[in-house]
């Protein structure tokens, strides 16, 4: 399912291609280009459920957290996302990549996807697809975009 995500990010959503195209078509093409059909329907689903969370911002815990508030992670989150993953995400944090709503959309997203643990790769794409379209994180979207994209020169110390 995780590769369909991809998949659709990069040659629909991220390349501004026109988004709105025939469910019909999208799982024709997605078949054709090799991805199971319960995989299609459920990276649909995924997209589907992404859109209402960042449209509608109905779910109380992403408008009412205190500024001052610390993150405690589920077991199930702990176990879904290594110390790694849930560092970077207190890093993203930290950087103002994201905040505790978008945190929170990327926590849900994470748990929605069908898998039993979450590398680091794929947390920051799903990263990257949240921020997307939440409005007024643009800056956000390309700090993460080069986060994911550029390679570092020099020494790391």
């Amino acid at each position: 399912m995780f590769d369909i995500l991809i998949y659709l990010f990069e040659n629909y959503i991220h390349n501004e291609s026109e988004i709105y195209v025939n469910h019909a078509d999208l799982t024709k093409e997605l078949s054709n280009a090799g991805f199971h059909n319960d995989d299609i329907f459920k990276a649909l689903r995924w997209l589907e459920s992404l859109s209402e969370l960042q449209e509608s911002h109905v779910k109380p815990y992403l408008t009412k957290t205190p500024s001052n508030a610390v993150r405690i992670f589920t077991v199930d989150e702990q176990r879904r996302l290594d110390t790694e993953c849930r560092g970077f995400l207190l890093f993203l944090e930290q950087i103002n990549v994201l905040d505790a709503p978008t945190r929170e959309m990327v926590l849900d997203r994470v748990m929605d996807l069908d898998q039993n643990h979450v590398s680091l790769d794929d947390l920051k794409w799903v990263v990257l697809m949240v921020l997307f379209n939440v409005p007024g994180h643009e800056n956000a979207y390309a700090q993460m975009e080069d986060l994911i994209f550029e390679e570092p020169t020099g020494p790391l110390h």
